[in-house]
């Protein structure tokens, strides 16, 4: 149970982070969105997905269907991500944030399928 709540938690951290970023339309991540063929609002929905994910993951700590749900949608999410970036001409390395947050995210899945 212990690293089911680190785990969920430094995720949801993270993609609030990001998600807010999104959300907001820093210029990285309007940068980020032109990169890859997507429109700000585009992003902004990505961002508001992450976000989704992330209040997904806490909730899951009371109700563990919930986290469940949530690391499967950023398991998806982090897939297609590394599916836009690979199609975008971006090289392996660019990828990598998506690949390892996928991991966690499939790993939080499995913590949550065992608890």
């Amino acid at each position: 149970m212990i690293a089911t709540l680190v785990l969920a938690s430094v995720l949801a951290a993270l993609f609030v982070v990001v998600g807010v970023a999104k959300l907001v339309a820093v210029p990285a991540m309007r940068q980020a969105a032109t990169h890859v063929g997507m429109t700000t609002t585009q992003y902004r929905l990505l961002g508001a997905l992450e976000v989704a994910a992330a209040a997904g993951l806490l909730a899951g700590l009371r109700i563990p269907a919930l986290g469940a749900a949530a690391s499967s949608g950023l398991v998806l999410l982090m897939t297609g991500a590394v599916i836009v970036h690979l199609r975008s001409g971006d090289r392996t390395a660019r990828c990598l944030p998506a690949v390892v947050t996928g991991a966690l995210a499939a790993t939080d899945l499995a913590l949550w399928a065992i608890a």
